[in-house]
């Protein structure tokens, strides 16, 4: 039978965001216990909270937007590749070894993936560098996921491996938890809300083996 691993991470009020987004806020606007005939939420964050997918229009006023994104390129299969904990960043050297022949979707687990679970935001995440995107896009990837907030070193001020992707219209999905599925082939699903011109939007990703 197939497996299916949610690699989403809850979205909850007051959870961790990357420095300078909106805060996670969500509270009861009707409630039951006081009254009301039902309950609805109100809630507020920003387009890159939790696991969330990078239009191109996160970096490029013109690039393509969150809900214009094919979903053919957000589903099918994909590669789960697993580096070492002591990694602090993602080089094309790194991929050495990994036959990344026929994958068009690429996934890399660090040790980011227990960071996600932490109440605080961890600058020294593990990154993909600009020479380890810039790898990808040649191999004529179209989507790459990172298990932490950003596919970038933290602060970085050159923004080069978000742009990299993007202006090659590689879609970025963050945010994602890859510590429980081994490495190896799967079937992901993906799919940021349809949020009109926007340059991201939160996502349920799953994968099925």
């Amino acid at each position: 039978m197939s497996r299916i691993y949610d690699i989403s991470v809850p979205i909850r009020s007051g959870g961790i965001v990357y420095p300078g987004n909106p805060p996670i806020e969500i509270s009861l606007q009707q409630s039951i216990a006081k009254g009301a005939g039902a309950n609805v939420s109100a809630i507020r964050f920003g387009s890159h909270t939790g696991t969330h997918a990078d239009a191109a229009k996160h970096f490029f006023d013109d690039g393509q937007t969150v809900d214009a994104i094919p979903l053919e390129t957000l589903i099918g299969p994909a590669l789960l590749v697993a580096f070492p904990d002591e990694l602090m960043s993602v080089t094309a050297a790194d991929f050495a070894g990994v036959n990344l022949d026929g994958h068009t979707r690429i996934l890399l687990r660090t040790r980011n993936s227990a960071l996600l679970r932490r109440d605080d935001f961890v600058p020294d995440y593990t990154f993909l560098a600009p020479d380890g995107a810039e790898f990808l896009a040649d191999k004529g990837v179209e989507l790459v996921g990172v298990d932490y907030l950003s596919i970038e070193q933290f602060h970085s001020g050159h923004h080069k491996t978000h742009r990299t992707l993007l202006e090659r219209s590689v879609v970025i999905v963050e945010g994602l938890d890859l510590s429980v599925p081994p490495p190896g082939e799967y079937q992901l699903i993906c799919l940021p809300l349809r949020l009109a011109g926007l340059d991201g939007a939160p996502a349920r990703a799953v994968l099925v083996s």
